[in-house]
């Protein structure tokens, strides 16, 4: 296969090489698991420099085409996992639990403790950065792949005395026993997902480089008096992560006009 740069092109090289590598790869020329050749191989392929090859390897890295694994080489990533992990998918359609996810995915609880709380969870309370709030912490695996770290946090004057302060693992989904427990039922949710680089801990546990971006999901549950019970924290790493939602689309209201304000996008 003819693997050629332009020199007069006004594009980078690593970027043409990259252009190129994307093609072969979406054709299927490797398919996924496949190992690429050496960066020295491809340097002498393309005649450039081996530093050239290796901004083309991070940065297909980056996308998600291409996973390192340090000793073993360079290979193409297999699909992305297609997760249902926004609100709907945690509490289920009926309030029950997805019965696929306990099977496709492990929870590992790591860490039940008082710890401060970061910005975006503590506002959610209405309370300092930094504040003492218990932390449920836990990483979900599928196969020997770590998916998600996760974080559920309370302010501990909710549960103190209650099974959510201890290191107890459940055999029913987290707000179920909340709701148990506290007796407040979760009325109503937010869920706000942005991207970031990973903390040094969540490339730790997630097995990513640092410059591989995450998707981070934001879930605040409320209760019927639309006070925060729990807010929840989901670290995924972004270019292996599709996050899905089906919703349904309400029909017409013949008797509502077309300027109605409840019918403006925000």
């Amino acid at each position: 296969m003819g693997m050629t740069i332009n020199p007069g092109a006004a594009e980078f090289p690593h970027r043409q090489i990259g252009a190129q590598l994307r093609a072969q790869i979406q054709r299927g020329d490797w398919g996924p698991g496949e190992r690429l050749p050496s960066i020295p191989a491809l340097a002498a392929q393309f005649g450039v420099a081996k530093q050239t090859v290796q901004r083309t390897i991070d940065q297909l890295r980056i996308e998600g085409l291409l996973i390192t694994r340090p000793g073993s080489g360079t290979f193409v990533r297999g699909t992305k996992r297609r997760m249902n992990r926004l609100s709907r998918g945690r509490y289920g359609a009926q309030r029950g639990y997805h019965a696929e996810l306990a099977a496709r995915y492990r929870q590992h609880l790591m860490i039940v403790a008082q710890m401060p709380a970061p910005a975006e969870v503590a506002e959610a309370f209405g309370l300092d950065a930094g504040a003492p709030l218990l932390v449920r912490r836990h990483l979900v695996r599928t196969g020997d792949a770590p998916v998600e770290v996760g974080a559920s946090w309370f302010r501990p004057n909710d549960v103190r005395g209650t099974s959510i302060e201890r290191p107890d693992v459940f055999d029913r989904p987290l707000y179920q026993e909340v709701e148990e427990e506290l007796g407040r039922r979760y009325a109503s949710a937010r869920d706000q997902v942005s991207a970031r680089l990973p903390t040094r801990e969540e490339a730790e546990l997630l097995q990513i480089r640092p410059d591989t971006p995450v998707l981070v999901l934001l879930h605040v549950a409320f209760d019927e008096d639309h006070k925060p019970i729990e807010v929840a924290q989901a670290t995924w790493p972004g270019p292996m992560t599709t996050l899905t939602e089906e919703y349904r689309i309400p029909a017409p209201r013949p008797d509502l006009p077309d300027d109605e304000p409840g019918l403006a996008l925000g």
